[in-house]
């Protein structure tokens, strides 16, 4: 139910109506000048969701180390899932030329998404034996993607019918911005009520148990991060799995994050068509999710992974060639299709790698790499826009991501990581 509850957010706020409603209204085509310089709204946007991804680089493992020693999970998952959903209804509150204040509150609310999920990732373990880690957390992807299509299909309606209703687009995009944090922080109710931590045998070590209890649990967390460190790099396979997800996982993000305002800015299509091609993506990545977690059963993760790579790659070669509304729908069925499975199946095939008892530690580190690559992808995107003037460039640029991803992939071990895993390595 949380993966219904804050896609929502991804839905709406981060891919579908605020992206176009930041080109189009709070920045405008002309741009906005900054110290001098003009930027556009693909640049500014790039530059803000890279910086979310390097502040949640350098706190997750920090937090997840934190998190499994104190037996708080939940309380971090609630902590962030309702920072980020109290910054998305402010941002109902952004006009025309604001700007600064519009990518400051979308930066929370990103903070607060990211944030929510490593903890919320943590619980795969404790919840799902290997045998069904990959089928539950495709189900889990499946389930956000219904409840943030559901969502998005209303704050649509709204926006298409904004004239029978006595409003103006701009208000309508604003109102259905509104309505996906007041979906997010309602459904997160379920989590609250439901979700349960596990017990921790752990105490803190005699050096900090005279700290103030805060700085006590940073310590620790930083400690214990350090020891992740050093774990995770003494065994090879782990590690190379980890190094091709931050490599793959960067041109995911990155054709998530920009594909909206690619569709704006690049190709000008109305809201109606990017609108419309999300609501497509969001109906058959339900399907995707489900669709490659039964193939993961048949031909295992690792080959579903690499068989959702080689369709990524042909998805940033097409969408260099696109111009029209039709071929964008047909790009958004391809992106439905594999979007789902991909991540579904990194985070279970991930989660069957490490111990259950360090489960958010280690998704704290994995969600390092998650958020490390994540800078690279929206920030070369926006540099190679600001420097050649066209996005063309910038999506197809994107396909060395899928590509070197794949190959490392194609050279880890699943027994090998799994058995040092059994064999309490770590």
């Amino acid at each position: 139910m949380y993966d219904w509850a804050n896609s929502a957010y991804t839905t709406t706020v981060a891919v579908g109506l605020l992206p176009y409603y930041f080109a189009r209204v709070v920045v405008g085509e002309a741009g906005v000048t900054l110290g001098g310089t003009v930027y556009s709204a693909t640049t500014l946007w790039g530059l803000t969701v890279s910086a979310a991804a390097a502040i949640s680089f350098l706190c997750a493992p920090v937090l997840g180390a934190i998190a499994d020693f104190s037996s708080a999970k939940k309380r971090f998952l609630l902590f962030f899932a309702y920072s980020g959903a109290l910054a998305t209804a402010l941002l109902y509150f952004s006009r025309p030329g604001d700007v600064l204040k519009t990518l400051a509150f979308f930066l929370i609310a990103q903070l607060g998404f990211i944030g929510g999920n490593v903890f919320y990732d943590a619980f795969l373990p404790q919840i799902a034996s290997e045998d069904r880690m990959d089928w539950v957390s495709g189900k889990g992807y499946a389930f956000g993607y219904v409840g943030g299509g559901l969502q998005f299909a209303a704050a649509l309606g709204l926006v298409a019918e904004h004239e029978r209703l006595g409003i103006t687009q701009e208000l309508a995009a604003r109102i259905g911005i509104g309505t996906a944090a007041l979906w997010w922080a309602g459904f997160t109710l379920f989590t609250a009520r439901r979700l349960r931590d596990a017990p921790t045998s752990e105490s803190l070590e005699e050096k900090y148990r005279r700290w103030p209890r805060v700085a006590a649990y940073l310590a620790t967390g930083i400690s214990r991060t350090w020891r992740t460190t050093l774990k995770v790099s003494r065994f090879r396979h782990l590690l190379l799995y980890l190094i091709a997800f931050m490599l793959y996982n960067d041109g995911i993000q990155t054709v998530i994050d920009m594909a909206t305002i690619y569709g704006a800015e690049e190709l000008h299509f109305s809201p109606q068509v990017l609108m419309l091609t999300l609501l497509l993506i969001q109906a058959i990545a339900s399907f995707g999710a489900l669709l490659f977690g039964r193939l993961a059963g048949r031909i295992g993760s690792k080959h579903a992974i690499m068989v959702t790579l080689t369709l990524w790659s042909g998805v940033v070669t097409y969408a260099y060639f696109i111009h029209t509304a039709t071929e964008f729908f047909v790009l958004g069925g391809v992106v439905g299709l594999v979007l789902g499975g991909s991540q579904a199946l990194s985070r279970s095939f991930y989660g069957s790698m490490v111990p259950e008892s360090a489960s958010a530690e280690f998704f704290g580190f994995y969600t390092v790499f998650s958020k490390f690559s994540a800078i690279w992808g929206p920030l070369v995107f926006a540099t190679v826009r600001q420097m050649t003037g066209t996005a063309r460039l910038s999506i197809i640029s994107i396909i060395f991501f899928f590509l070197a991803g794949l190959v490392l992939l194609h050279f880890v071990d699943v027994d090998k990581a799994r058995q040092a895993k059994l064999a309490g390595a770590f």
